[in-house]
């Protein structure tokens, strides 16, 4: 009985040691993880107004639970951004920041350093093949634009020049010839013999041109970016209408090292309540003076 008794306190005495230790079990998948940790990681682009970009008048809070590795809601701004802080309240954990690369996002594998993209990410199929879609929580268009002295009014006025789109992109897969989208979100073909000149983000497309940068004629980019550029008086004009459109929503890491199921229902759900309870509508009229969260008939 000694002997027994001698057992059952040692295995107590181990099991205290592991939980002060920082030993405690390992959630038992991402949503509890994101729940326990009180914070919810974010990725996004920081160079992509008026979806997500830096705000430089914001102070950084004194009790913030991010890392000093990541950006607060209070650094950031944007439709986007205003996006994530709403999923993270209603999720009642803080919303923090992480800015990689847009293509180290699309690829998958995110090696557990950020739990979600709110990021303006199109569904394509090649995407689902390594990360998990929400249902979508808005919806814009693809345009092209270009220098204002270019003397170019048509896509057909495109061929053999060259364009700018961000890397890794749909606007870099429509002028190569490989956009795997439905038929049905597809309004035009890209010009032939295009030169495509990729950066990281569709924003320094614009911004290089906004300073002189000679090398492409224009740039393919999101209706809502263009509308911004014209807005802030960069010397650009929109050719024509959309060319397709693209439907934007979450995504989360199919390799996570915990399951993301629970967490993908759970934003689904509140994806749904925010386009019910007209956070969404809001949102988009704040960034974009108009509703592109209804999708389109």
């Amino acid at each position: 009985m000694k002997k027994h008794f001698m057992i059952v306190s040692l295995i107590i005495v181990a099991s205290l040691v592991l939980t002060a230790c920082g030993g405690a079990p390992k959630a038992k998948d991402l949503l509890t993880e994101i729940q326990n940790r009180g914070t919810i990681i974010v990725s996004t682009d920081p160079n992509y107004e008026p979806q997500s970009f830096l705000n430089t008048a914001g102070k950084r809070p004194a009790n913030t639970k991010c890392t000093s590795d990541q950006l607060t809601a209070a650094e950031m701004q944007g439709f986007d951004v205003d996006v994530a802080v709403e999923i993270g309240k209603r999720l009642g954990v803080e919303t923090c920041f992480a800015t990689p690369s847009w293509d180290l996002i699309t690829a998958g594998s995110w090696a557990d350093k950020w739990d979600i993209s709110v990021g303006s990410m199109t569904i394509k199929p090649a995407r689902e093949q390594v990360l998990y879609f929400t249902t979508p929580y808005y919806y814009y268009d693809a345009v092209v634009a270009v220098k204002n002295d270019s003397g170019i009014t048509s896509l057909a006025g495109l061929s053999g020049k060259a364009l700018c789109v961000a890397t890794a992109t749909t606007y870099e897969d429509w002028l190569n010839g490989v956009l795997d989208l439905p038929t049905s979100d597809v309004f035009a073909q890209p010009p032939a013999n295009v030169t495509v000149v990729p950066l990281d983000t569709d924003q320094e497309c614009a911004q290089a041109i906004k300073v002189g940068r000679i090398d492409f004629v224009g740039y393919v980019t999101a209706s809502t970016v263009v509308a911004a550029n014209l807005a802030q008086g960069f010397p650009v004009v929109q050719i024509g209408g959309p060319v397709y459109r693209e439907r934007l929503a979450v995504a989360l890491d199919k390799s996570s090292s915990l399951p993301a199921d629970t967490l993908l229902a759970e934003l689904n759900s509140i994806i749904s309540a925010m386009h019910t309870d007209g956070t969404l509508a809001q949102f988009s009229l704040k960034w974009f003076s108009v509703d592109l969260t209804q999708e389109p008939k």
